[in-house]
């Protein structure tokens, strides 16, 4: 483990989402489901499972909080950590569906973790149809972003059915300061940090306001307005039929062919990220008229990757970005496109690269201030970009992944992890804003169909190829 005391603090970004859990609607929980073709060897799984939990230490830690506020939580190694007690065995009735394990998943999402332990728990889910069988990963965002989780993945996941063990993993090493001694490393470390990043902006921003005043006065304006574009509060919702909020979460799950929507995304000369998103902008445009309700735009928030090749496993190493989408045209090329300009002017937003001080404005506000600001982003959306190959798991082949991100205020949360060929899309809706879940998810595969030119196509049941699959 890295010696840097900040890592052993949240970051910002993290202390952002900690703290905005006093209000239940904005828990940052992440569930994953693996869907397996049979049920896997319990003991290696668990040998597995615990050769993760070191590989990545996070899993082995437990957040502490600081007094007063001198600085942020801190991760503490768990001197009770007890493997059993994170990782569960369920035995479900003969032949139960995916309905059920959908459903055993949302109340993990809405069950609040064990503050006194590591933020994640592991549920092997067997006796579904034809002995297959279901992982359910459910952890604090804080664990792991989805690249971050990727690469947790490799580390578990294995190439073939019956794999070599992987040995014992690599010993980490693990320094533990009181606490007193803790707040002031980080507050130490934070202050030479700002101190060294200041002073290697100052010399060269000096000598470019020598040489180009006129541009160095425009460049600080562009990065004041993209600073307060971050951190600009929003007070409207533009969807106006997603406008409710509640405690309640329902899961449902789309599959599309990779092949098809990449074809689809490469025909208009844009990225399979913008074929997503255009899929999901028709099937909203789709839902709002079922519901005699037009939309031209619409507010989404977006987690951007900010994680560097030396970063360690695991860790969460996003910021979130938000942005309007256009959603005044039903045509999927000028739709791609658009989306794709959209996206690429807030990647290449001057303030990107300072989200954390992004959130360090905003954890200086009122929860409730900075709640009602996230509750009138319309939904989240993400791409991960999983394995083209199978993937086994104490020898049961995954033939599904699925994530389901937490939604943040918003109405629902859109995942898509590309798997051995298929895109796995997960959704959790917020059921106050998406009471009618089945037309949502209805309307969200019309919108893939469109880009695809499926329309003719009929739905295919699962395992089936070609065609695009409703849970």
């Amino acid at each position: 483990m890295t010696t840097d005391p900040r890592e052993s603090h949240l970051t910002q970004s993290d202390l952002f989402s900690w703290t905005m859990e006093r209000d239940a609607i904005l828990r940052s929980t992440v569930v994953s489901i693996l869907l397996l073709d049979t049920a896997p060897e319990v003991d290696r799984l668990l040998r597995t499972v615990d050769r993760a939990s070191r590989v990545a230490p996070r899993f082995r830690d437990r957040l502490v909080a600081m007094p007063i506020g001198l600085a942020p939580p801190r991760w503490t190694r768990d001197t009770d950590f007890d493997l059993s007690w994170h990782v569960r065995h369920i035995v479900l009735p003969a032949s139960t569906e995916m309905s059920s394990v959908l459903e055993f998943a949302r109340y993990e999402a809405m069950t609040a973790f064990d503050p006194v332990r590591p933020l994640w728990q592991l549920t092997l889910l067997t006796g579904l149809t034809d002995g297959a069988a279901a992982l359910v990963l459910k952890f604090h965002h804080s664990l792991s972003d989805g690249v971050g989780g990727i690469q947790l993945a490799n580390e578990i996941l294995d190439f073939t059915r019956s794999a070599a063990d992987r040995g014992p993993a690599p010993v980490q090493p693990y320094e533990q300061r009181g606490e007193l001694a803790a707040i002031l490393a980080w507050n130490r470390a934070v202050g030479s940090a700002l101190a060294l990043g200041g002073m290697s902006h100052l010399l060269p921003l000096a000598r470019r306001a020598v040489r180009d005043p006129i541009r160095t006065i425009r460049d600080g304006a562009a990065m004041a307005a993209s600073f307060a574009h971050l951190v600009w509060p929003v007070t409207d919702t533009w969807s106006p039929v997603m406008t409710r909020r509640g405690l309640g979460r329902r899961f449902a799950t789309l599959d599309v062919p990779v092949a098809q929507l990449r074809e689809a995304a490469h025909a208009t000369g844009c990225t399979l990220n913008d074929a997503f998103l255009a899929a999901i902008m028709l099937g909203l445009r789709a839902y709002h008229a079922r519901h005699g309700a037009a939309i031209d735009r619409l507010r989404v928030t977006m987690p951007i990757s900010l994680r560097k090749p030396d970063d360690p496993v695991g860790g969460n190493r996003l910021t979130l970005a938000r942005l309007a989408l256009p959603a005044d045209t039903a045509d999927p090329a000028d739709l791609m496109r658009t989306l794709h300009a959209a996206v690429l002017e807030c990647r290449r937003e001057p303030a990107m690269p300072y989200s954390a001080a992004a959130a360090a404005v905003l954890n200086r506000l009122p929860v409730g201030m900075v709640g009602a600001m996230l509750k009138h982003v319309d939904f989240v959306a993400s791409n991960v970009p999983g394995s083209p190959m199978p993937m086994y798991i104490a020898g049961a082949e995954i033939e599904r992944m699925y994530a389901f991100g937490p939604t943040l205020g918003t109405a629902f949360n859109v995942i898509l992890i590309s798997h051995a060929g298929n895109c796995c899309v997960g959704i959790n809706a917020d059921t106050a804003a998406v009471p009618d879940l089945a037309v949502l998810q209805e309307c969200l595969a019309d919108g893939f169909r469109a880009l695809a030119h499926l329309d003719d196509e009929p739905l295919t049941p699962r395992g089936a190829r070609g065609g695009i699959c409703l849970r």
